[in-house]
């Protein structure tokens, strides 16, 4: 198939940005008030920003999807569908604290909407769990992060374009020295015991996201 080179796009499925009636069923779940639209739009355009290619609208509807299948495996749906929303609503890949930024955008979306502090605080904790993937204990924290790392399982068509849209997201990094640190990133998923924490994500993607990593730092390495 397209094995041979990192591309640009080979072939994507059409994956829609949800539409605002989801956003609003999630926001009276929690009991926010005020203007949901008003929100809504404001995660709508940065997700549509034009420096992103992978951490776009596209990638929060297929987290939403991975979410929507999973949903059994979570005690918290609400917090953790929050956290999906916010998790990327800041994305500058020259900065290093987009996750603590996203945070605060939601505990600011929260706080103004007078949704609990316990909401807010836990949607902040696992946007924060998303900067390292380590969920720790946490079941809902392991569900979140299986969802966000579903990208690495995915046939080899969807593989392929995520990592040619990352290194168009970092384009401005020299081949050089771009290849060995994104290597090391791929390397340090594949060298964990499990790259899934749930059985569930485990048994539907583990294999082939093994089979995706090697082949990806075969290539950034060579």
């Amino acid at each position: 198939m397209c094995r041979s080179r990192f591309i640009a796009d080979c072939g994507s499925a059409d994956v829609n940005w949800p539409a605002p009636e989801r956003w609003l069923r999630l926001w009276q779940a929690v009991g926010a008030r005020g203007d949901s639209k008003s929100w809504y739009d404001r995660l709508t355009a940065a997700y549509a920003e034009g420096h992103r290619h992978y951490h776009n609208q596209r990638h929060i509807a297929e987290c939403l999807g991975e979410f929507d299948a999973a949903r059994h495996l979570i005690r918290q749906p609400e917090t953790v569908e929050l956290t999906l929303w916010f998790h990327d609503a800041v994305y500058n890949p020259r900065a290093g604290d987009n996750e603590e930024r996203s945070a605060a955008l939601a505990h600011a979306c929260l706080d103004e909407a007078g949704v609990s502090a316990s909401i807010s605080n836990a949607v902040m904790e696992l946007v924060m769990v998303t900067k390292s993937h380590q969920p720790g204990e946490n079941t809902d924290a392991a569900a979140m992060v299986d969802i966000d790392l579903s990208i690495l399982g995915q046939p080899e068509q969807r593989f392929l374009e995520y990592e040619a849209q990352i290194r168009r997201e970092y384009k401005w990094v020299p081949k050089m020295i771009f290849a060995p640190k994104r290597a090391q990133i791929l390397e340090g998923f594949l060298r964990r015991d499990r790259i899934y924490r749930t059985d569930w994500f485990y048994n539907k993607y583990e294999t082939t996201a093994r089979r995706n990593l090697e082949w990806a730092i075969g290539q950034l390495r060579r």
